[in-house]
């Protein structure tokens, strides 16, 4: 898997104590691959979004040594 696109939206200091993310794949296709990250500061069981992102990724596929 290489990396096509990468963004990163940083929203708020990450405070609080423990940090938490969260990433899910929005479509796994035969060649690309979307996710998707969201980052979350925890104070006292209250979560506070501090970072987003989203990738994109190509599989590429190996070939065989002759």
């Amino acid at each position: 898997m290489l990396t096509v696109e990468y963004k990163i939206n940083l929203l708020a200091p990450a405070q609080g104590d423990h940090i938490e993310a969260i990433g899910t794949v929005v479509k796994a296709g035969r060649t690309l691959t979307v996710r998707r990250l969201e980052v979350h500061g925890v104070r006292d069981d209250e979560r506070t979004l501090v970072a987003t992102g989203q990738q994109t990724l190509i599989r590429v596929n190996e070939r065989a040594e002759q």
